[in-house]
């Protein structure tokens, strides 16, 4: 018996984006505290983490309102602007939509779990035009009310937004701490997307079935019914 569904990690995952995010985090811890983040600070408390999080491990105190959002907000803008800077990185992932022809083709359903806000989805749905393949309003995202990855709420509200439960889905991350939300969600089948120099990151993970470069690969391999 094949699997169901897949839900796809968005940033580092569906779009390259990874060291935009990552300046634009150094920049601001620099602001905010006198010096950068480590790229080990980052890989354990950047990548799959919500803004509120982010920004609590960088000042170090617990937000109990929403005035971390000004400070998210900044941030983003940031990020978007570096973005529309970049032409000739803005694109999905090589191998993307042809992935996503083959599975609107084939009846299976899909979406977007990610840890990105309101604004910058939106901002990837009008760019990227992801309205044609995806159901927008099954994407995932932090919203305010989901506790991020590494912790499996995203994962698991996505399988209910596909109807179909953890097991049956295949997810594609590209952080450490996704695949940990993954497998806390109990998903069938976690695949890594990650150039070979960071396969080493990922291989002696029990929990992540295989790796890709890119999403050019063997549709076979995705084991689907």
């Amino acid at each position: 018996m094949g699997y169901k569904g897949i839900i796809f990690d968005f940033n580092g995952t569906l779009f390259w984006d990874s060291e935009k995010h990552e300046l634009a985090w150094k920049r601001f811890s620099k602001d905010l505290r006198g010096h950068e983040l480590s790229d080990e600070e980052i890989r354990l408390n950047v990548h799959g983490r919500t803004n509120k999080v982010i920004l609590e491990y960088i000042l170090e105190k617990t937000f109990t309102d929403n005035s971390f959002e000004t400070l998210s907000k900044e941030k983003e803008k940031v990020y978007r602007d570096m973005c529309l800077d970049d032409i000739a990185s803005f694109k999905l992932a090589p191998g993307a939509t042809k992935l996503f022809d083959y599975l609107k083709e084939k009846h299976i359903p899909f979406t977007i779990a990610t840890a990105s806000g309101k604004e910058n989805v939106l901002f990837f749905i009008e760019k990227f035009n992801l309205d044609k393949w995806f159901d927008t309003d099954k994407i995932i995202f932090d919203d305010g009310t989901i506790l991020g990855k590494p912790e499996p709420d995203m994962y698991i509200k996505a399988s209910k937004a596909l109807n179909l439960d953890p097991k049956d889905c295949i997810v594609f991350e590209d952080a450490i701490s996704g695949v940990e939300a993954a497998r806390r969600a109990n998903i069938g089948k976690i695949i890594v997307i990650a150039p070979t120099e960071k396969e080493d990151l990922f291989k002696n993970l029990s929990s992540v079935s295989g790796t890709i470069v890119d999403f050019n690969f063997n549709k076979e391999f995705l084991e689907l019914d």
